[in-house]
């Protein structure tokens, strides 16, 4: 799954191919629409540390090195759980030295929504480009440019076939990038079920690739 306006986009994995699904908030709604999937792969972090920085998170920018900005360092519980930005931005300054992003705190619902179900044994943390990077080699370009756009239709081809029609069929709510996006999440989650992802990180804080 990956965040797409107005909740998630799921493409469902199967032996009969690709379903999509799009799903509402809160989180609990969307893992009920996918009572019948072994592994669940969702772009989001899941689990928040108590101080500094998950060791996952910094994994991944070194692996992504070139894309690392793709990467969001979360911040500890205390900072998400602050009443306004701007009170977020001076618990983070106080605990890690630097002010909270825009793009984290807008993100923060779906995070602390998230972890609050991470005892749910189908569910696993997965970041597109980290499942890109494994699954080519190599970095891709921007995501939202033609080339990146193609690059990655290329390379979940080899996977799930047509994928410009796989597209075609995406719910209207996701843009084209959060469908490729949740194909990616979706080649994760089978080779956590087979046993065959890598994973980064420690303590319980994991993103599987």
């Amino acid at each position: 799954m990956d965040g797409c306006p107005g909740g998630w986009v799921a493409a469902v994995w199967s032996a009969r191919g690709v379903e999509w699904r799009a799903l509402p908030l809160p989180f609990g709604e969307l893992l009920a629409g996918l009572a019948g999937c072994a592994t669940i792969a969702v772009d989001v972090p899941i689990g928040l540390p108590r101080s500094g920085y998950r060791a996952c998170d910094v994994e991944a920018r070194r692996v992504l090195k070139g894309a690392a900005s793709s990467v969001f360092l979360v911040p500890p519980r205390a900072v998400l759980a602050a009443p306004t930005y701007a009170d977020a931005c001076a618990a983070g300054r106080a605990a890690e030295g630097r002010a909270i992003s825009k793009q984290t705190w807008f993100l923060k619902d779906r995070i602390l929504d998230a972890t609050a179900h991470r005892a749910d044994p189908r569910l696993v943390e997965a970041h597109p480009e980290l499942s890109f990077r494994t699954m080519t080699g190599r970095a891709l370009g921007p995501k939202r440019s033609a080339p990146g756009l193609a690059a990655r239709m290329v390379a979940l081809g080899e996977h799930f076939g047509d994928v410009p029609a796989l597209l075609r069929d995406a719910p209207a709510a996701a843009n084209a990038d959060d469908a490729l996006d949740a194909l990616a999440c979706a080649w994760t989650a089978r080779r956590v079920a087979d046993g065959t992802a890598t994973f980064l990180g420690d303590r319980g804080m994991v993103i599987a690739t």
